[in-house]
């Protein structure tokens, strides 16, 4: 937890693999939160660690999402975004029909048509994907007309919603190297921006002012 005690709260949701192996924090998450947390003192950030990160287990991290929004909820957030990577784009609009939650954020999100959207309703929903993003032979990746998809089925339900594709993205913000260290990849500065601002919406914006939150305070 990064900024704890904030009225506002981002949980962030990490990515996952087709093999059943522990969650650990995702390099893309964790490097955007590093980046923005000092610009955003007020807003605390949550991280979802799953029991298991992958697609196979996807109720159990839709669980694990669930918890993390409890435990900012019992630390004193009174609004709170998604901001779901990869895999966690799928888990964050699972997990977007509780009260609390007025706006999600994808970043490169996978999007299957499984996943129910009307847990959307009155919500913020933003989605960001890089241009070059793709699944190859070993490499986990997203295709941007997938999330573009996901995208339309969203707007068809009447959610206030963007699709913003960067140019030259790859799949996600950072990779981790040999040494343990992040390494941001190109674009990686654009992404950050785009995020950043729709953080900003999300902290300006009153609190209880977010459809969610007002239905769970009637």
């Amino acid at each position: 937890m990064t900024n704890p005690g904030g009225r506002k709260a981002v949980v962030c949701v990490n990515g996952g693999t087709g093999s059943e192996v522990p969650g650990t924090w995702a390099s893309s998450l964790e490097w955007l939160v590093r980046r923005l947390a000092p610009d955003f003192p007020a807003l605390t950030f949550v991280e979802v660690r799953y029991r298991i990160k992958s697609w196979k287990k996807l109720t159990w991290c839709i669980d694990d999402c669930r918890s993390a929004i409890t435990l900012a909820a019992g630390e004193g957030a009174e609004e709170i975004a998604l901001l779901g990577f990869s895999m966690g784009g799928a888990v964050a609009i699972a997990t977007a029909d509780h009260p609390l939650v007025s706006t999600v954020i994808g970043l490169a999100p996978w999007i299957p048509d499984r996943i129910d959207v009307d847990t959307l309703e009155g919500r913020r929903v933003a989605i960001v994907h890089g241009a070059l993003d793709r699944w190859l032979p070993g490499i986990p990746g997203v295709s941007p007309k997938s999330s573009l998809r996901g995208y339309e089925r969203i707007r068809a339900a009447g959610v206030d919603a963007t699709h913003t594709v960067i140019s030259g993205g790859l799949h996600g913000l950072a990779i981790r190297s040999r040494r343990g260290g992040l390494v941001p990849l190109p674009r990686a500065a654009h992404w950050a921006r785009l995020v950043a601002a729709e953080l900003g919406r999300f902290e300006s914006a009153a609190v209880g002012s977010g459809h969610g939150v007002d239905r769970a305070r009637r």
